[in-house]
């Protein structure tokens, strides 16, 4: 076909034009795809970026997850336990602790204020020993104590006050090899005041209750006593060492403070959960900003894929590029046909991975167990990660971003190679042929 001939079949009065993303452009886009001998390469190629970016979704969707289940579960178990603002005496002994109680109580937005004694002691029994932290409560605060209500494994906090005996963690328990009814003794090393110096304290004790917090580092070292017994043991009498808050809002630290600081005038020291662990949880933001950083890589990588597929495809139907544009075909719509091959992609990927990644985010545990029983390992040990189960937490939010940046990503990766095929001159293609 000659130079002349070429250029007056392109010069001929196109057909009227057809819309954007008409259905013949879908077909045209979907007949591309499909798997032939020819350009067989280019759908491997095709299928790798949708097998990318299906694993890079469902990996983000998991990982992600992941880290807001360990950021809750972590939140939960260390506030539930430790509190969210904690005042202690300054100046002068908190002998005070009923009135500045009964105070804390009244203000608004308080939900718990539990006085205790608070000391590090050596629990020992007939087959173990091991540090320990002894807290001592009353038995109206230990009964609404977020952390432990409803986890008592064996015994009860019924009658705590009066029963003579200590609330050990489950860990603790099975480290000492004790159970409910079972005796226990708990030194110090600041006892009772002798004519030769101070000497060590030890007493015996019954374990009246075992709890499990899910927090393996807790449910081994927390040791909890009668509060009047502490003040004895711990030589505290009519004291207490620290006045733990526990607020219906965490995040309403700062006008807790405000609130103290208009109501009550003794001098104290006040700290809150975020002072105490702000280093463990800054530490397990940076993580989870890493891994989501980290993780986008695989989905970018499979965005680059789909660039290499469509520019093999563009240079292997260059001839049928010509003929469409021959044809009538305008240079949008050749855009629009290879937009519509690179989206598929992406968005069949996506929402594979969508689908996916909330399966394996919702059954995490249960896939762990199942891991556990088959391969005969511990891909979880609680020693190691404070925590009895692997949590996870889908966030919609996170969810979505990831979802809309993966499609976007896609849509992207397609237009250089969109714009080559529109931009691509239907005499010189069809003279190569």
């Amino acid at each position: 076909m000659s130079e002349s001939t070429l250029s007056t079949v392109v010069e001929t009065e196109p057909p009227p034009r057809l819309r954007a993303f008409a259905p013949f452009e879908w077909m045209v886009a979907f007949r591309y795809v499909r798997t032939r001998r020819a350009n067989g390469f280019v759908s491997v190629i095709a299928g790798f970026s949708f097998l990318g970016i299906m694993l890079g979704v469902a990996t983000l969707i998991v990982v992600m997850s992941v880290m807001n289940g360990f950021h809750r579960e972590l939140m939960d178990k260390i506030v539930g336990i430790d509190g969210h603002a904690f005042v202690q005496a300054a100046e002068r002994p908190l002998n005070d602790w009923a009135e500045v109680t009964a105070r804390l109580q009244r203000l608004p937005g308080v939900k718990l204020v539990a006085p205790m004694v608070e000391g590090a002691a050596g629990v020992s029994s007939p087959y173990g020993q091991s540090g320990a932290l002894v807290r001592g409560i009353r038995e109206q605060d230990i009964l609404r104590l977020p952390g432990l209500a409803g986890n008592v494994k064996d015994g009860t906090f019924q009658g705590f006050n009066s029963a003579g005996g200590v609330a050990i963690g489950q860990r603790l328990a099975e480290s000492l090899g004790v159970r409910v009814g079972d005796n226990i003794s708990i030194l110090i090393a600041k006892g009772a005041s002798t004519p030769f110096g101070v000497a060590p304290r030890i007493k015996a004790y019954p374990v009246t209750a075992i709890f499990q917090i899910g927090m393996s580092e807790y449910d081994r070292v927390f040791v909890y006593m009668p509060f009047a017994e502490s003040q004895l043991f711990f030589n505290h009498e009519n004291e207490a060492t620290v006045i733990e808050v526990f607020l219906d809002a965490p995040d309403a630290v700062d006008k807790f403070r405000a609130d103290i600081d208009a109501n009550i005038d003794r001098p104290m020291m006040l700290t809150d959960w975020r002072q105490r662990n702000k280093t463990f949880f800054d530490t397990l933001q940076v993580e989870s900003n890493v891994m989501f950083i980290i993780l986008t890589l695989i989905v970018l990588v499979a965005a680059l894929n789909i660039i290499s597929g469509l520019t093999m495809l563009v240079k292997d139907k260059s001839s049928d590029i010509a003929v469409l544009r021959t044809m009538g075909a305008t240079r949008g719509a050749v855009l629009r046909i290879f937009l519509i091959i690179g989206a598929s992609i992406g968005v069949v990927g996506d929402i594979a991975g969508f689908l996916l990644g909330l399966t394996l985010a919702k059954n995490l545990d249960a896939i762990r167990l199942l891991l556990n029983k088959l391969m005969h390992a511990n891909l979880f040990p609680a020693e190691l990660y404070f925590l009895s189960r692997l949590p996870s937490i889908v966030e919609p939010r996170e969810v979505a971003l990831v979802v809309v940046m993966t499609l976007a990503l896609a849509i992207l990766a397609s237009i250089y190679p969109a714009w080559k095929a529109a931009s691509l001159d239907p005499i010189d293609a069809l003279r190569h042929e």
